[in-house]
């Protein structure tokens, strides 16, 4: 099982626990997005991928926020998109880094 602070349980409408694997939390648009993989029940990763679950957080009661499923296509392939450019630019600065230490 992934490290406690890693794994997010939601309770859905009907009072029932899901438990998502916490994989980043990024800006797009001056909004945050928080990015979850759904678990099963023993908080393990699924037989089969499952595609990741992009919530909007928004801004609740005094300091509480509150996740908002993000249902609008179009919002979800940009913040989608975003994050994919976010992994990328990360793999180019780890590659760029680990050439740089070669050299030395």
């Amino acid at each position: 099982m992934k490290p406690k602070e890693d794994v997010v349980t939601l309770l859905d409408e009907e009072g029932v626990e899901h438990y998502f694997e916490l994989v980043d939390i990024i800006m797009v648009n001056d909004k945050d997005y928080v990015i979850l993989l759904p678990l099963n029940e023993a908080g393990t990763a699924p037989e089969e991928e499952e595609e990741a679950v992009i919530f909007r957080i928004e801004a609740g009661k005094g300091e509480d926020q509150t996740l908002v499923i993000v249902e609008d296509e179009e919002e979800w392939d940009i913040v989608a998109a975003a994050w994919e450019d976010m992994l990328m630019e990360m793999e180019d600065e780890d590659d760029g880094s680990y050439e740089d230490d070669e050299e030395e």
